[in-house]
């Protein structure tokens, strides 16, 4: 059975205040669907007073008025620090409107009144060209979840409570975002989440029957089945069910009494984990169990809240005589042609006099001091909380000097290290300098990965049943992991802008599965950039590992490197890729992700052992560049041109690349070969394109204007050219990448399968100097030879030929 709820406290004056400001934010939001002048009424309703273009969602928009009504009322009564996500995001009207009424809309945009002028703009420019987004995007104070691609909401609330201990985030869910995959994987969340240590979360799910035109999963389900499906997620749902439209007083007495319920059951689950009372009224588990105690089957079932109340509540019931309110009809604008239909006019008038403005706007405009009192007061207010503009929380992380985790490298090339084993006792020192803003997230990959050094001062949050076999469970810990990227990358959205820091670690073939929940904080990043009120957040940090070339243990389907194809679509402003070559330069790349803010970092770095190039010093002034050459590797003469340049973009592509230029060097005596690394991927781009571009002039001092390029790159060729399409030397430039060939392989036979193996890449540099495809075509075919011979050699002892997997540059110059 669903909870039961307490006895209703809620009196007349209370109830009267409740409702006079869930009717001012329905005029609001009506206001802003359909009106450009004539905000108050002062005159009868014209056609020219509405806007030519209506756009909006009116739908999910008095319920969303309806629950924030009913939060500023226990907020002001309790004091609570609370979080407002609205999950149906489209229903920006009402967001939008409870700022205004709360006034710290006008605080941000002054020309947005408090007053009837003020009004009269806010209604303006909303969904009008020039003006401001339909949904909750980042121009609206208090947001941080723009919920226009669903999914994501309850996500995001539970990032915004970790490591937020005072923080309760209500987050609304509508019956249409509760049918996407993300959401149904999001009501796991409580099971990381940590009583003792972070916030609360209190889902409302909001069941008014409808998307844009169909019925809904949930809201069609027989309530004990839906019952069942929220306990079995852990929950204790708590139901409301709007019986009667017209009876909004019975509406308020029963949302109120379960919103106080639930906030009791909330703190008695912390209050026995934090030390207080005995836990009475926290549920668990296991017969009572206390909720979860260490080694214990129990966790704590937290309430919730499933409301369910019509669609386009309190709006035209019958249009052209078809029923309107409680349908698909009002998801949008239920009177679509009110400048043509004079009938549709008076049915909006009728509408918005419903409301009774005269009772809760003055002469002037404003908002009635007896209606105002229902608003918080200063960044208690939902629309005014700092963890909605976590820039204004964020403390820069205390990160370890990463030249105390650099390996030395006495010659280049000649040295086999794991980088992410050595970023993992980096990232082991981070965590403990930083225990309570930092956190690290992961599909179940984390020691796969090699970063299990991290494990020596934190543990994986968990709380659930912990078994004696199990390895670094543990009721708190600054890791997160869960088998769904999406939970992953929303957690993380959630906790950057409250004002965090944290890592998304993944393989980088199953970062696709976030491509769209990426777009979206792309998205948001880009104007939040623009707006100046709202403070710089920690950046989105990436590292993306188990990459394409190196799947020991999978196959064609753990091969895909071409999500940074997906992420230079988005600003410029935004997005960084980092492609470090090696163990120190993985570090001085990470040092940098890890204390920048407002972007997307994406760094690509293999797990298994690999050369060292670059000693501490030298790594990060080649991470400063972005690129560079590399003297050590080439046969360039000072003073004079190359005859080719070798470049090379990534872990493995850079080995093939200098063995490659080694192999020239023997071959070719007297060949002129430059190796230019490149770490930051956008140097490619033009200064004028992105602000890590090189000026055209220092680009072709480095790749020359006609020399030519063989460019051997870690994911997919067609992005170099893209990248690179107004260089002067764009005829001259030789891609070599993934091609999308792939097995379950040795790493050169999946070099030489996708053509990025030193030997193609030195057959290219003799076909693409001019007269060298003549003079040695000896070598030119020796080389076949030897490409031919490594991939027998694979076929017959199941493993890369010994001079391959053990090949250090030194080795080639003794046998030289």
């Amino acid at each position: 059975m669903a909870g039961s709820m307490g006895q209703d406290n809620l009196g007349e004056e209370t109830l009267d205040l409740v409702d006079r400001w869930w009717r001012a934010a329905n005029y609001l939001s009506v206001g802003q669907i359909y009106l450009r002048s004539n905000p108050l009424l002062r005159e009868p309703l014209a056609a020219d007073h509405t806007k030519s273009r209506l756009l909006g969602h009116w739908g999910t928009t008095p319920g969303l008025n309806f629950v924030y009504a009913h939060l500023n009322r226990v907020i002001r009564r309790d004091q609570q620090e609370m979080l407002f996500v609205a999950g149906p995001g489209h229903g920006g009207p009402a967001v939008v409107a409870n700022a205004w009424l709360e006034g710290t809309y006008s605080e941000i945009y002054g020309q947005v009144g408090p007053d009837e002028a003020g009004m009269a703009e806010l209604f303006r420019q909303f969904s009008y060209p020039g003006g401001i987004p339909s949904h909750a995007a980042p121009e609206t104070p208090g947001s941080i979840s723009e919920g226009g691609e669903l999914g994501y909401a309850l996500a995001h609330a539970y990032g915004s409570v970790f490591d937020n201990p005072q923080l309760i985030t209500a987050v609304v869910i509508g019956d249409g975002e509760a049918e996407t995959g993300p959401l149904a994987a999001s009501w796991h969340s409580h099971n990381f989440l940590d009583p003792a240590a972070d916030g609360a979360v209190l889902p409302i799910l909001h069941l008014n029957g409808y998307k844009i035109a169909n019925p809904t999963i949930l809201a069609r389900m027989p309530q004990e089945q839906l019952e069942q499906l929220l306990r079995g997620y852990g929950h204790e749902p708590y139901f409301v069910t709007v019986e009667d439209p017209n009876d909004t007083e019975q509406a308020h007495r029963d949302f109120a009494a379960a919103v106080d319920t639930c906030l009791t059951g909330i703190r008695a689950i912390q209050d026995s984990r934090r030390g207080g009372a005995d836990g009475a009224g926290g549920t668990a588990d296991d017969g009572g169990t206390a909720a979860g105690a260490a080694g214990s089957a129990a966790a704590p079932h937290w309430p919730m809240i499933v409301l369910r109340s019509p669609k386009g509540w309190t709006g035209p019931r019958i249009v052209d005589g078809l029923q309107v309110e409680g349908t698909w009809r009002s998801h949008q604008v239920p009177l679509a042609e009110v400048r043509t239909n004079g009938a549709h006019l008076k049915q909006l008038e009728e509408w918005l006099n419903s409301y009774r403005p005269e009772e809760l706007f003055d002469a002037e405009g404003r908002l009635r001091p007896d209606v105002a009192t229902n608003a918080p007061t200063g960044n208690l207010r939902m629309s005014a909380t700092p963890h909605a503009n976590g820039g204004l929380l964020r403390t820069p992380l205390k990160l370890p000097a990463y030249a105390a985790h650099a390996v030395d490298v006495a010659a280049p090339g000649t040295e086999r290290i794991s980088p992410m084993i050595t970023l993992g006792s980096w990232m082991r020192d981070v965590i403990s300098l930083n225990m309570e803003n930092f956190r690290l997230f992961g599909p179940d990959e984390t020691a796969s990965n090699r970063l299990q050094a991290v494990y020596e001062v934190t543990d994986k949050v968990w709380q659930y049943r912990i078994d004696d076999v199990d390895e670094h469970l543990a009721r708190s810990g600054r890791v997160l992991e869960v088998l769904s990227e999406h939970l992953c990358q929303g957690w993380l959205e959630g906790y950057l802008l409250s004002g965090r820091h944290g890592v998304f670690s993944c393989y980088e073939a199953f970062i696709h599965i976030v491509d769209s929940m990426f777009n979206q904080h792309a998205k948001w990043l880009k104007v939040h950039l623009k707006l100046p009120w709202r403070q710089p957040v920690a950046s989105l940090n990436y590292l993306l590992s188990s990459h394409v070339w190196q799947q020991d243990h999978n196959g064609f389907s753990h091969q895909d490197p071409g999500f940074i194809d997906h992420a230079v679509n988005k600003k410029a402003e935004v997005i960084r890729v980092y492609l470090p070559p090696d163990v120190n330069t993985l570090l001085s790349v990470m040092e940098h992700c890890l204390a920048s803010t407002d972007y997307v970092n994406i760094v690509v770095s293999g797990k298994q052992p690999s050369p060292t190039w670059l000693g501490p010093g030298d790594a990060a002034n080649h991470c400063r560049r972005g690129l560079g050459i590399w003297e050590f590797a080439g046969s360039e003469v000072p003073g004079e041109d190359p005859d080719v340049v070798l470049a090379c973009a990534g872990d493995v592509p850079t080995v093939e690349t200098v063995a490659a230029a080694e192999l020239l060097k023997r071959g070719v005596p007297g060949l002129k070969v430059r190796v230019v690394n490149v770490v930051d991927l956008m140097r490619l781009q033009d200064v004028s394109e992105h602000p890590h571009g090189l000026p055209a002039s220092d680009f072709d001092g480095i790749f020359t204007p006609d020399k030519p390029i063989i460019f051997a790159y870690h994911g997919y060729p067609s992005l170099i050219h893209r990248l690179a399409y107004r260089r002067t030397n764009q005829d001259g430039l030789h891609v070599r990448g993934y091609k999308e060939e792939g097995t379950t392989t040795t790493p050169f036979d999946m070099a030489m399968l996708n053509g990025i193996d030193r030997f193609q890449l030195a057959i290219d540099a003799i076909d693409r100097v001019p007269g060298l495809a003549e003079k040695h075509s000896l070598l030119r075919q020796d080389l076949q030879d030897r490409r031919i011979q490594a991939r027998e050699h694979t076929r017959t002892h199941g493993e890369d030929p010994e001079e391959i997997r053990n090949w250090t540059l030194m080795a080639q110059k003794e046998s030289s």
